[in-house]
């Protein structure tokens, strides 16, 4: 190999703009942006359009901060599961100092940003939104609860919020409201997803609903959740945030959302499966109090009894060799 060919693979080694945007989560960061300007189109202010701008600007840099973050933390686990292998930290495109440099970098820049354009109750909301997801969602409840994606939805419902914020400087029943429809939207919406990237959650020994109990089980989630929302959304109707376009978009929506929901299923013979991360590690993480508040949640959810799992230390998932006894079969045990 000649001189010229080893200087050309160093260059190609070298992370470019595509890796380091790929680290934003940019898909995410969309939806972000939407429910951002929702919240400031909804707010009774009228704000100029440049700092409507800045500040969607800033919101999305702050939730592109928030992924670059969860992939420094997570790549050990997306380098085990095929949907998140090819990510930059997993390919070897970016190292995890790199990313962690940046995601902290533009974690910064954006709260202080925010701040200077908007007002600093709005900076320092996303300031709680980025800790909230990096440290409440990815270094704590994915690895530890199956009810990770319930609580930690919160991050994502966060952004209307703090879109209202930068319009009013505060906090109102039509904000919360928006976080709610959000918040109870997440769960069913990401079971449905982990229905089909099971054995990837599986492999990376993390404690979806889908592995600790089964299709059954979180298909009995997905309808409830789907329900509840269904009932909060006409709710929401009724206040200043409704009107006869959106009861008219509610109904259809929600009426296919329902119908859509999975049928249960039979489930699966379990066996024992380690959480990733210790109380002891999350406590060095997070204050003491707030770790306390948030283990009472997870063991106090307000679903109803039959569909909410049991919080344990251990969790339960197929062996390989039961899903191949499964498969072989062609039919379901029973726990």
């Amino acid at each position: 190999m000649s001189d010229t060919t080893l200087v050309k693979a160093e260059i190609n080694d070298e992370p470019n703009i595509g890796d380091y945007f790929a680290l934003l989560k940019p898909r995410v960061m969309i939806l972000v942006v939407f429910t951002a300007l929702v919240g400031i189109i909804a707010a009774p202010v009228d704000l100029h359009p440049f700092t409507i701008f800045v500040s969607i600007t800033f919101i999305a840099l702050g939730g592109g901060a928030s992924g670059a973050l969860n992939m420094w933390y997570e790549s050990d686990l997306d380098s085990l599961m095929r949907r998140t292998k090819n990510r930059p930290i997993p390919s070897g495109k970016i190292t995890r100092d790199e990313a962690k440099a940046f995601g902290f970098g533009l974690a910064g820049i954006s709260v202080v940003m925010l701040g200077l354009a908007a007002n600093w109750f709005a900076a320092l909301f996303l300031l709680f939104t980025i800790f909230f997801y990096v440290v409440i969602y990815t270094m704590w409840l994915k690895r530890w609860t199956p009810q990770n994606i319930v609580i930690g939805g919160a991050a994502g419902a966060f952004p209307p919020m703090i879109g209202w914020a930068v319009a009013t400087s505060g906090i109102s029943m039509e904000s919360v409201l928006m976080f709610s429809l959000i918040f109870l939207w997440t769960p069913p919406h990401f079971w449905a997803l982990a229905l089909f990237m099971r054995s990837d959650y599986e492999i990376a020994r993390v404690p979806m609903l889908t592995v600790t109990h089964g299709r059954r089980s979180t298909r009995n989630h997905i309808l409830f959740y789907t329900i509840l929302l269904a009932v909060f959304a006409l709710f929401t109707s009724i206040t200043s945030l409704g009107g006869w376009v959106y009861l008219s978009t509610a109904i259809v929506l929600n009426a296919i959302f329902v119908t859509m929901a999975p049928e249960t299923s039979p489930s699966v013979t379990l066996t024992t499966v380690k959480p990733k991360i210790s109380a002891t590690k999350v406590t060095r993480i997070m204050p003491r109090p707030i770790f306390l508040l948030m283990r009472r949640l997870c063991s106090s959810c307000s679903a109803p009894k039959f569909i909410r799992p049991p919080m344990r230390n251990l969790y339960q998932v197929p062996s390989r060799r039961e899903l191949i006894q499964i498969v072989r079969k062609g039919t379901l045990m029973n726990t």
